[in-house]
């Protein structure tokens, strides 16, 4: 099923979930998706890694399995940073033969070695996947894109985006709901009238969080470093605080109209439930 339709009918809610690597196998990541989908989610987003680590196929494979063996419907991401034509053509191919109608369109992030070659942004690679006959969605971020000097800046190039095509948008992380309020508002002026998904991620660990905030430019509110003070040096309460924190947000977000929420799950089925039952629990979400 197409996102846009799904957005069209209700509020969403989502789960993403990332190629195995290591010891994780492609049949573990399938059960990880059976256990998130006993939360009855719309889709799973499958995150994609670029620069010949094998997992771009990966994420075609967990795809398909999970829209036909688990029988939700798949986000595949796509990162163009470093990709030829060629490279998005033999995707998208594996994508439509796998019955995957659904694309998260991203720039990826920059490194060493790989530079643009077709394709510069996820603006120019959103209309190139919409020829194609995909839903496509983007990225964007409620407190400005790490790179960018403005807010204002980043509404701009947040425009070109759905300008160009998309059908949805997923915000990255954040913390602090009124964050994502005031940026909702901002899209608005600007006439940005597509569906904007809220992104939250569950930190599990004081080291985690850093990590998060450091590479995504998310700000911490006092509320959590003070949740974060009271667990001490325990990882069982580092890990409780976090998803805790993470159900109270998408709780607030559910009372506050927005278009969907979708769970950064970090493979962990336990926080796909927890943050199931607490919207259940709010009426957000049907038992």
């Amino acid at each position: 099923m197409r996102i846009s339709d799904i957005l069209a009918q209700r509020q969403s809610f989502s789960f993403e979930i990332f190629p195995p690597k290591g010891d994780l196998s492609v049949e573990q990541a399938e059960d990880i998706a059976k256990e998130l989908c006993a939360n009855q989610p719309d889709w799973i987003s499958v995150t994609f890694s670029a620069g010949g680590s094998g997992n771009s196929e990966r994420t075609a494979d967990i795809g398909r399995r999970i829209e036909r063996s688990v029988g939700t419907t798949a986000l595949a991401h796509l990162t163009c940073l470093g990709s030829s034509r060629a490279d998005v053509d033999a995707y998208t191919r594996r994508l439509q033969s796998a019955g995957i109608e659904n694309v998260l369109a991203l720039r990826g992030d920059r490194a060493p070695g790989r530079e643009a070659i077709d394709f510069t942004y996820a603006s120019d690679l959103i209309p190139y996947l919409k020829d194609e006959g995909f839903c496509v969605g983007g990225a964007c971020y409620p407190e400005g894109h790490v790179e960018c000097e403005s807010i204002s800046q980043d509404l701009d190039n947040l425009k070109r985006k759905v300008d160009a095509g998309a059908d949805f948008l997923v915000t990255q992380l954040f913390f602090d709901n009124e964050d994502f309020y005031r940026f909702r508002e901002l899209c608005d002026r600007k006439r940005i009238k597509v569906p904007i998904v809220c992104g939250i991620m569950p930190f599990t660990s004081v080291s985690q969080l850093q990590r998060m905030t450091f590479n995504c430019g998310a700000s911490i509110p006092a509320k959590v470093v003070k949740r974060l003070v009271a667990a001490g040096d325990d990882p069982l309460a580092q890990q409780r605080a976090g998803i805790e924190y993470a159900c109270e947000q998408v709780v607030d977000l559910g009372n506050n109209g927005v278009d969907g929420i979708h769970i950064y799950s970090m493979n962990r089925p336990q926080i796909g439930r927890a943050t199931h039952d607490a919207l259940v629990a709010s009426g957000y979400l049907s038992a």
